[in-house]
């Protein structure tokens, strides 16, 4: 099935690792037993990301780092990917990888060490990492993500002389097959998995069974059965020796029929094994005093600066810049989870109250088109850009006075975070990890100088108008204003303590396999 082209010198590893570069001690603190750490992810920032999955897989490598974890990356070898690769180490050929033939490449790239899986009659097509140009997805995803996960399960069964990983993390469906894949083998190396979004779940027809290589035992309820189907993710929870969520609230959410999004009841069986742990951002590429995106850098000292912004963002999106009123913005996916549906029905409460918005996004085309809708009718005073880019995402937040994220469940959310770090005042549904990052502008919060934006519930359209009203009613004080923008941008959402408590969990399943302790979370959730 494989061919090996070059070992990976053992010794040289033990010094340096794949990595290339030993891990230092945080803080002068001692480094944690040397854990190497296989992480299997359809995206990573910077090579490839359509949204959060891609920051956390591209910033946690780099984080547990000096806790000494050295993480390698397994990716699949996008178009996008290939083209930055500068130079890649063949390790392995697989002649039949689920019937493709694939080679697996090892190169560092942006700090991050990674196992690229190229597989051109899998992965080198046009349009994203899941959908065509046409918007629709990839008809064959099962068997693209399938592979990625059979890949993982080679290297974790040693098919790389001389390395092997010591845990392997997974994340969300696209690779939650690798498990599977992993105890169908006998293997008993233990297996991290995180939920960044429960609604993705990779449901297939039950008959695609026998092209995945599984054994009909693998169709049962506690393997991958779901409502007749299979399921990708219910397969990964059922053989993951630990389960995490992007957020503590999230983790607690997803045991309810409300958001278990169908698989509330195989959580609460492994309720044992769950825990949440906050999203960190990447303080180095999101900081508003040394971005190369903004034309006019500042910090917390000299947030005026963010005017030189506004007017470079204004000019940008063709919105009026002679009416000085406060500039509401979202980026996001357009989507019903994220609840633009409802910011299309609401977003003339800030234009009729002096203020613009933008949109910046891309997502179901009924939402484009509502969005739209409501633009056309308030032209100079609100804009929708249908696609994404980074750069401009970052113009946004040093730009704007505000971001919106009405979402109807969210497991962490990056963007509220991009945000306070900004000087950008969230205004955020009460769900999720949005609950838990953002603190609501009350009387309590305001006079105790802790706000740092305004939340809603109940999430609906009139809860979203409220809470914009409130925004712009703290907006027309301005020593308001700007406590609310200081007490954000002094806000700690770093990776630091988010990395020590993976490093604390790989620790303890590396110890103790399949045995690891969590609150009862059963109990939070009723």
């Amino acid at each position: 099935m494989m061919n090996a082209h070059a070992p990976i010198d053992d010794t040289h590893r033990d010094q340096r690792g794949l990595t290339g570069h030993a891990a230092e001690p945080a803080h002068g603190v001692p480094a944690p037993p040397h854990l190497k750490v296989l992480s299997v992810t359809s995206e990573i920032f910077p090579l490839v990301k359509t949204g959060g999955l891609g920051d956390v897989t591209g910033s946690l490598p780099k984080a547990l780092a000096p806790l000494g974890i050295e993480t390698t990356s397994l990716i699949p070898g996008y178009p996008a990917v290939m083209q930055q690769l500068k130079s890649a180490m063949p390790l392995v050929t697989f002649e039949r990888l689920l019937g493709e033939r694939a080679s697996l490449l090892h190169t560092r790239a942006e700090g991050l060490s990674l196992f690229v899986l190229d597989a051109p009659a899998l992965y080198d097509r046009p349009g994203g990492p899941y959908v065509g140009d046409d918007g629709a997805d990839h008809p064959d995803n099962w068997k693209r993500f399938a592979a990625l996960s059979l890949a993982a399960a080679e290297i974790a069964d040693g098919v790389l002389p001389g390395w092997r990983p010591d845990i392997v993390h997974t994340h969300d469906w696209q690779s939650a097959l690798a498990s599977v894949y992993m105890r169908e083998r006998g293997s008993s190396l233990p297996v991290v998995l995180t939920i960044h979004n429960l609604a993705f779940q990779g449901q297939y027809p039950a008959s695609r069974l026998r092209d995945l290589g599984l054994p009909p035992e693998a169709y049962s309820m506690n393997r991958m059965e779901y409502f007749g189907d299979i399921s990708f993710l219910k397969g990964g929870l059922q053989t993951a020796d630990a389960i995490t969520t992007v957020s503590p609230t999230y983790a607690r959410e997803i045991l309810t029929p409300r958001f278990g999004m169908g698989m509330h009841g195989v959580l609460n069986q492994r309720v044992s094994i769950l825990r949440g742990i906050v999203n960190g951002i990447d303080l180095d590429v999101w900081d508003p005093s040394s971005d190369p995106h903004l034309p006019r850098t500042y910090d917390v000292n000299s947030l005026r600066r963010k005017r030189e912004n506004r007017a470079v963002l204004l000019k940008r999106f063709g919105l009026d810049a002679t009416r000085d009123g406060p500039l509401f913005s979202a980026v996001s996916r357009l989507t019903w989870q994220k609840g633009f549906d409802m910011f299309a029905e609401t977003a003339d409460e800030v234009i009729h109250n002096g203020g613009k918005v933008i949109v910046f996004g891309q997502g179901d085309r009924e939402i484009e088109q509502a969005l739209l809708n409501t633009a056309s009718r308030f032209p100079g005073r609100m804009a929708v850009h249908i696609g994404y880019d980074e750069p401009t995402a970052h113009l946004i937040h040093g730009g704007s006075d505000a971001i919106v994220q009405p979402s109807r469940f969210e497991p962490c959310g990056l963007t509220q975070l991009y945000a306070l770090r900004y000087g950008c005042v969230p205004v955020v549904s009460r769900t999720g990890g949005l609950s838990e990052t953002i603190i609501d502008a009350n009387d309590a919060a305001m006079s105790a100088r802790v706000a740092t934006g305004f939340q809603f519930h109940p999430v609906t359209a009139d809860g979203l108008r409220l809470a914009l009203r409130r925004a712009l009613h703290a907006h027309a004080d301005p020593k308001m204003w700007a406590r609310l923008q200081n007490q954000g941008m002094k806000a700690k959402f770093s990776w630091e303590r988010s990395a020590q408590q993976y490093a604390a969990l790989y620790a303890n399943l590396v110890r103790r396999p399949g045995q690891i302790s969590a609150p009862d979370l059963r109990r939070a959730a009723l």
